[in-house]
């Protein structure tokens, strides 16, 4: 049986965006796989950047709002950001919670290298949660 993976951060944008790629990437047919915020912001172009430099295509992703998903019963919701810990509403489910607060790369200041290079330490710490949380707790 499939399971039901809610990711969650502010905006829907960057770091929510980069982890629901490398979840469905390393969970394959064993989860499906949402993202929302609480609030949307769009899909960050250096977040779909920075995935497609790593084999992987988030272009078509869409950034959703929690209320979106209110009547879907999650196995597991992930919080991606202090923020969206706090800010997140009340689930009538019995999803397993986790949270780990990753740097926000859309705060990265510099030069676009730096800036791009900020997205990378981002995508790989969160790909390295990602397939742990897959191996941990899909298997």
């Amino acid at each position: 049986m499939e399971k039901k993976i809610l990711i969650l951060c502010t905006g829907n944008s960057c770091r929510s965006q980069i982890a629901e790629g490398y979840m469905r990437h390393f969970a394959g047919d064993k989860a499906v796989v949402y993202s929302a915020g609480v609030e949307t912001h769009g899909v960050n172009p250096k977040a779909v950047a920075a995935m497609l430099e790593d084999g992987i295509d988030i272009s078509n992703h869409t950034s959703n709002n929690i209320d979106e998903y209110k009547t879907i019963d999650f196995d597991f919701v992930i919080t991606v950001c202090d923020n969206a810990k706090e800010r997140c509403p009340f689930f009538p489910t019995n999803a397993y919670k986790f949270h780990y607060n990753f740097p926000d790369p859309a705060k990265a200041t510099g030069t676009d290298l730096e800036i791009m290079e900020q997205f990378r330490s981002v995508r790989q710490l969160i790909k390295d949660y990602c397939e742990a949380f897959v191996n941990n707790n899909l298997n």
